[in-house]
């Protein structure tokens, strides 16, 4: 059984890779068993959350993204609302994105935001799910600060270096690994899943984003982890399976689920 930690699949293209229900199958297919769908502003939480109710295999998580405008404001009600469906399991995707922002001074309504999530997500007691880009040292001294370690979470999508994971794992995050583990210019990425623990790491597609080898440049779809899984293992020297059951193993604890 393998467990993408991380998709969009209320926005994948249906032209380009079937209806919600073909992505499923197919991902079944492929032994990705259990689907985890990430909402990036408000508009799209009624999205996920449905998809959850009509797929078993399917959980939602819901956020605001940090590269949302700044005029994206929600409540504490709000969230708690909508993050309070038993199919909601996460908080997120949530934290710093200094990349898309690189003409502003004042990033004060990036941190306000990401702090929110962080108390939401402590009062009811799920994990977050972190996006961090050209701000890895301010998200992880917020993380800190503000007191994710009583609910962990998944650094999304990590391309960090070794120290970084390391320090993200000692405040009770996993490393989730996606496609561009597998694309061959990414060595330094690779030396880092090869040396973390097997019961830190998760695997996800973030599709339709960043497919792996060897779909690079095509439309991803949660079937596709089953490629970050076997790049894992042959990093690592691996069986298939040890590294499907561990990473699947890991996600369950996170969330509580069986």
């Amino acid at each position: 059984m393998i467990v993408d930690s991380h998709c969009h699949l209320n926005i994948l293209p249906e032209e380009k890779v079937g209806s919600v229900d073909e992505v499923i199958a197919k991902a079944k297919e492929l032994g990705v068993e259990r689907i985890l769908c990430v909402a990036i502003n408000p508009q799209q939480w009624q999205e996920v959350i449905e998809l959850a109710n009509e797929h078993e295999c399917v959980y939602a998580s819901i956020g605001v993204h940090p590269c949302e405008d700044k005029s994206v404001v929600v409540s504490d009600e709000q969230l708690i609302e909508a993050a309070s469906h038993p199919k909601v399991i996460a908080i997120g995707e949530v934290g710093l994105d200094y990349f898309h922002f690189e003409d502003e001074e004042d990033m004060s309504w990036q941190h306000e935001r990401f702090k929110q999530h962080i108390r939401i997500a402590k009062q009811l007691d799920k994990p977050l799910i972190i996006h961090t880009r050209n701000s890895t040292p301010d998200c992880l001294s917020i993380l800190e600060q503000e007191g994710a370690q009583e609910v962990g979470g998944i650094m999304h999508c990590f391309v960090e270096d070794l120290a970084t994971a390391q320090r993200a794992i000692e405040i009770g995050f996993y490393i989730s690994f996606s496609g561009i583990v597998t694309f061959k210019n990414a060595k330094e990425l690779k030396a880092v899943a090869e040396a973390l623990p097997l019961d830190k790491i998760l695997v996800e597609t973030d599709s339709p984003y960043l497919a792996p080898m060897p779909f690079r440049g095509k439309t991803n779809q949660p079937g596709y982890t089953r490629y970050v899984v076997q790049e894992i293992a042959d990093l690592k020297a691996l069986p298939f399976d040890t590294v499907a059951n561990a990473t699947t193993e890991n996600f369950n604890c996170l969330f509580k689920l069986n």
